[in-house]
C-alpha cells in the first residue's frame, strides 16, 4: 500500500504542475509536464503521433519538451494538435502557448510579425511552392549569400539584393526559387523582381494575405552535382508602411551570410541592434547594438556558418 499511496501522490502533483503549465506556460514546459501527466515515454507519444498521420521524430520530440526547439512548421503544428488529443488536453490549449508573444522582450522590442503570422506564411510558403512544381530542396547547397536591404525615404522597406554563391547537389539543377517576404500590409503583386546576374527571371506567385512573393530564377546552364554557381538578383518592394526590421530564415546549416541594411540619408534611425532566433516561436537572443556608418548610412552583420534558425537587424524610430 505505500507503493500505491506514493503514486497516487506523484499523480496528483503532475496534475497539478500540469493544470499550472497550461495556464501560464512556457509551452515546453506545458509539453513535458502533459507527458508526465499520462507517463508516456517519448516513443509511445511518436507512436499515437503516427496512428494520427502525423511523423515526428523522438529527437524533435525531446527538443520540444526540453525547450531547445519550438515548433513551427505547418507539420509540426498539426503534431502538436494531435498531442492535445492524445495527451487528454483541451484542444488550442497548447496551440495558444505557442501564439503568445515573448513576455521578456519587454516593450522596446521594435513591431515584428507574431509567431502565427509566420506560420501562415510558412503554410501559403509551400502552396506557392507546389504551383511552381518546386520541392524544398532546390538541390542547391549555400556557400555564401551578401544580401543589401534597402530603406528608403518614407522609412518603408524599398527593395533589396541578394548575390547567391551556391553548389549543386545533384545533376540537373537549372533554377533558384527565391522567396521574398515583405512588411506588413504589403502588396507582392506590385513588387518586380530583377535578374541581376547569370540568371533571368522566370514564373512569379504571390499572395496577397501574408505578403509572400516567390520567383524562379532560371539559369543558362544545368549544373553538374559538385558544380558551383554565382547569381544576383532584386526584388524592388516599396509597398508597405513604416519598416522596423529584416529578418532571414535558414533550415539546415550553411555557408556565410552577411546582411546590410542601407537608410536614406533622409529617414535615419535613432539606433540598430541584430539578433538571434532558434525559430519564429523561440524567443530573440543576441542582441547586439549597431552603429550607423557616418557616410553610407548603413549597418552590417556576418555570419561565417549560418546555423538553422533566424538572423536579423532591427531599428527604432524617433
Amino acid at each position: 500500500m505505500p507503493h500505491a499511496t506514493q503514486h497516487a501522490d506523484v499523480a496528483t502533483v503532475a496534475i497539478a504542475e500540469l493544470d499550472s503549465a497550461l495556464r501560464v506556460g512556457p509551452f515546453h514546459v506545458a509539453l513535458r509536464a502533459a507527458i508526465a501527466a499520462r507517463g508516456l515515454p517519448l516513443q509511445r507519444v511518436q507512436h499515437h503521433l503516427s496512428r494520427h498521420g502525423v511523423k515526428v521524430g523522438v529527437t524533435s520530440l525531446s527538443y520540444w519538451q526540453q525547450g531547445a526547439r519550438r515548433p513551427q512548421r505547418p507539420e509540426s503544428l498539426r503534431a502538436v494538435r494531435a498531442l492535445e488529443e492524445i495527451l487528454q488536453l483541451p484542444e488550442e490549449s497548447l496551440i495558444r502557448l505557442l501564439a503568445q508573444p515573448d513576455e521578456d522582450q519587454g516593450a522596446q522590442r521594435p513591431a515584428a510579425r507574431s509567431y502565427r503570422s509566420l506560420v501562415e506564411a510558412s503554410g501559403v510558403l509551400e502552396h506557392l511552392l507546389a504551383e511552381l512544381g518546386s520541392p524544398l530542396d532546390g538541390g542547391l547547397h549555400t556557400l555564401g549569400h551578401h544580401e543589401r536591404v534597402r530603406i528608403g525615404g518614407r522609412r518603408e522597406l524599398a527593395g533589396r539584393e541578394s548575390h547567391h554563391i551556391v553548389r549543386a547537389h545533384r545533376d540537373g539543377v537549372d533554377r533558384f526559387v527565391a522567396v521574398h517576404h515583405g512588411d506588413p500590409g504589403c502588396a507582392p503583386e506590385r513588387m518586380t523582381v530583377h535578374a541581376v546576374e547569370n540568371c533571368r527571371t522566370g514564373r512569379v506567385r504571390s499572395d496577397h494575405e501574408t505578403g509572400v512573393l516567390v520567383a524562379e530564377l532560371l539559369f543558362d546552364t544545368r549544373l553538374r552535382a559538385g558544380d558551383t554557381f554565382l547569381f544576383r538578383y532584386g526584388v524592388e518592394d516599396g509597398t508597405a508602411g513604416v519598416s522596423r526590421e529584416y529578418v532571414r530564415g535558414f533550415g539546415p546549416a550553411g555557408g556565410q551570410y552577411a546582411l546590410q541594411v542601407r537608410f536614406d540619408e533622409h529617414a535615419l534611425p535613432v539606433r540598430c541592434h541584430r539578433f538571434a532566433q532558434h525559430s519564429a516561436a523561440a524567443p530573440r537572443s543576441g542582441r547586439q547594438e549597431l552603429a550607423l556608418t557616418g557616410r553610407h548610412h548603413s549597418v552590417h552583420l556576418v555570419e561565417p556558418r549560418v546555423r538553422s534558425g533566424i538572423v536579423g537587424i532591427g531599428w527604432d524610430w524617433e
